[in-house]
């Protein structure tokens, strides 16, 4: 009987040689990705994988992908909550040509975080981030240029919270652009832009759009700068509002604009000035 349970053990290992089937591995809560990895392994920390799109197949819904080491870890897709992490102190890429980097067409539950990366569009990428559904999308201390549409793009169909945190869009064609037209009137955008800087862009530095009966946007701008951008700074149309406080509007072709209905609130203190034309706020709004 051992001889034959042997027998079949040896068979059945040569039959997956030879078929080049292995064994699959389990989902975990926590992966890892680094540049020496292979995406054949587990994900695991001494056994990473190459790129993002190889670990989030192998990450559990609501977990985390975390960079070892500095790398390009290339474009993914995401459609479940999770992190992706590149670590402090490093150069986590996601470098890309043609294409966007990263894509969040989630759940209408899911939250999904990205931090600590750098995304190069080597100045024929399309966007760095997109933003399609989800409840919410974070990003934090990411550094995003050379896209040709957008650095950020967010076009949720079925609205969502996009909070942007110590990040920098310089280089692209736009910045951070909001657009409100694949929704509807009920599924509101909102937006919080913080301690960020759009700097640099030949098109406009921060801008929000939405057709009439299309989904509105409420963007809050704090401690942020929109700075040398050839295009418009701070841009609200449609049914779109911006409340801008504390922030820097500098060195554009426009400062502030206000086009189709939308509207820019200013509160606290902002510093708009040296644009081409700089434009004003509709008036002060106090916030409780």
């Amino acid at each position: 009987m051992r001889r034959f349970s042997l027998c079949l053990g040896l068979f059945a290992t040569t039959l997956l040689l030879l078929t080049g089937v292995t064994p699959g591995f389990a989902q975990a809560t926590r992966t890892w990705v680094s540049g020496v990895g292979d995406d054949v392994n587990p994900c695991s920390r001494t056994a990473p994988c190459k790129t993002f799109a190889g670990a989030i197949a192998k990450t559990l819904a609501g977990g985390e992908i975390d960079a070892l080491d500095p790398g390009g870890f290339g474009a993914v897709t995401i459609t479940k909550a999770i992190t992706i992490d590149g670590g402090g102190g490093q150069i986590a890429s996601v470098l890309v040509s043609g294409t966007n980097g990263i894509v969040i067409s989630a759940g209408a539950n899911d939250t999904v975080t990205l931090r600590n990366l750098q995304f190069n569009g080597l100045g024929s990428g399309i966007n760095g981030i997109r933003f399609l559904s989800g409840a919410s999308l974070i990003v934090e201390r990411c550094r995003i240029f050379g896209f040709t549409a957008a650095a950020i793009d967010i076009a949720p169909s079925a609205g969502g919270r996009m909070f942007i945190t110590n990040s920098t869009v310089t280089n692209n064609v736009n910045g951070i652009f909001v657009d409100g037209s694949s929704g509807g009137a009920s599924a509101i955008i909102k937006v919080s832009v913080t301690d960020t800087k759009a700097a640099n862009n030949s098109g406009n530095g921060i801008a929000a759009s939405s057709p009439a009966g299309h989904s509105p946007i409420e963007m809050v701008i704090n401690h942020a700068d929109a700075v040398n951008n050839n295009g418009i700074g701070v841009q609200a149309t449609g049914t779109s509002g911006i409340l801008i406080g504390n922030s820097n509007v500098v060195g554009n072709g426009t400062g502030v604009s206000q086009t189709s209905g939308g509207s820019i609130s200013s509160y606290k203190n902002n510093n708009i000035n040296a644009n081409g034309a700089d434009g004003t706020p509709l008036g002060q709004t106090n916030l409780n």
